[in-house]
This record gives C-alpha cells, structure tokens and sequence, in this order.
C-alpha cells in the first residue's frame, strides 16, 4: 500500500488552473505520467501534456482522450475536474444558463468517462475521482444551479462506482468547501465589499479559513492511489469542517 503512483498513468480535466493543476503537478510528483484536458492546456506546461478539450463537446472529448491515451500508453487514473459555477436562487439563472452548467459540471463526466473506460478497464490500477462539493450535501444560499450539478455529481459517482466495481475500476469523489482558487477569486472581485465577503466565507468554514487547491489535490491523489484500493463509492469532504461540524458561536470579549 503506497502513495507512490511510479509507472501509472493520470488523465486531469480542467488540469490547467486552479484544483486540477494543483492535482496534475501532484500526480507527476509521485511518479504519474500525467495528461491534463482544458479549454486552454497553456497553463500547465513542464512536463505535463497537454490537450485541448471542451468537455461539452463529445467529439471533441474522444479526440483529446485518445489522443492523450496514445501519448500515455494507457490511462490508469482518470481525474474529472472541470466544472463552471453560478450564483444565484431559482429565480435567478435563465434556462440557457442551467444546461450549460449541467452540460459541464455532469455531463462532462459522463463523457470523459465514457471515453476513457476502454482504456481504465485494461488497467490493473484503475480509479476515477470526481472533483465534487460541499453544496452537494450542505444547503448553501445563492447556489442553486451549481448545487444542482453537483448533487448530480455525487449521486453519478455512487452509480459508477457500483456499475464498475467488478470490471476493477474504483470511482470515488472529493467534497471541497470553499476553496481559494481563480473562481472563487473572482466573485470576490464581484461582490461589493470584497474584503468583508472574503471573511464571511472564512468565518463559514470552522477552521477559520479557505481550503487550499493543494489540500484537495492531497485528497485526490490518495483516493487515485493504490493506498485506496478498497475505497470506492466513496465522498471525501475537504472542507475545514463545514459538513459535520457545529460549532457554539465563540464567546465576545
């Protein structure tokens, strides 16, 4: 049982920024050969291989996917990060807006993942992680649309992994709260006060601040490896507590 991911393979989409390149750069320091998929695979460079994907588009999917399989040698280790967010109540976000990011967030899985099981069922190390979220399993105000998505990404996780469970394949997912990448960074610059919204969603989180990229890549890169080879169907929260934790407000001065 080791971390050490020596001789396998790693496919990471949305792998140029944010979680996904935290994850890539991990997954190749622990001895993965390691391809990311992204809208613009600029971003990751060094010794990462890029492809250019729009997991929204299924042709364009397949082609990056074997493409990246034939660079590889095979895929062992299938990370599907890429996702889009969106603010707002129900009242908020037209109809265009909700299947773009159901398009995305789900069935950019289902893509990726339909385009590299040929290659994951000759594995003998085969797992898949969905990059997840707290709003799958918290009640979080102005996230409905992308709550939605990601309620869907944790009931397809459960569903794939009892699908694939006898073909070798181990899928589980990770639940990140809040994390402090370019996304994120951006509402911040959104919102009226930034520096009081950056707080609140400190204050939200009971370990007092954002979760780090590298903090989630941690937690992907042992559910992908063999130290996780009876984890499967599984939800790892990534969160400083925000799912389980009810803390008693702290005393005033």
């Amino acid at each position: 049982m080791t971390l050490d991911l020596g001789g396998l393979t790693a496919l990471v989409t949305g792998g140029a920024s944010g979680i996904g390149l935290a994850t890539a750069r991990l997954l190749h320091e622990r001895g993965a050969d390691v391809a990311v998929l992204d809208l613009d695979p600029s971003g990751a460079g060094g010794p990462l291989h890029g492809f250019t994907a729009d997991v929204a588009d299924d042709a364009s999917v397949r082609s990056a996917v074997e493409g990246a399989a034939e660079r590889l040698g095979g895929i062992d280790i299938l990370v599907n990060n890429a996702g889009i967010g969106a603010a707002g109540t129900v009242e908020d976000n037209d109809d265009e807006q909700w299947h773009r990011v159901l398009d995305v967030n789900v069935l950019g899985i289902v893509r990726t993942t339909r385009a590299a099981l040929p290659y994951l069922r000759r594995s003998t190390a085969a797992a898949v992680v969905n990059t997840c979220s707290i709003a799958a399993t918290a009640g979080l105000p102005q996230r409905a649309l992308y709550s939605a998505s990601k309620g869907a990404v944790l009931s397809l996780t459960l569903a794939m992994a009892a699908d694939h469970v006898r073909e070798g394949i181990r899928v589980n997912c990770v639940n990140p709260g809040t994390v402090d990448t370019p996304w994120v960074g951006r509402l911040l610059d959104q919102a009226p006060d930034p520096a009081a919204e950056r707080a609140a969603l400190d204050a939200r989180q009971p370990t007092g601040r954002l979760v780090t990229a590298d903090e989630v890549a941690a937690a992907i890169a042992y559910l992908a490896s063999p130290s996780a080879s009876s984890v499967t169907g599984t939800a790892l929260a990534v969160d400083g507590g925000m799912a389980g934790l009810r803390l008693r407000p702290e005393p005033k001065p």
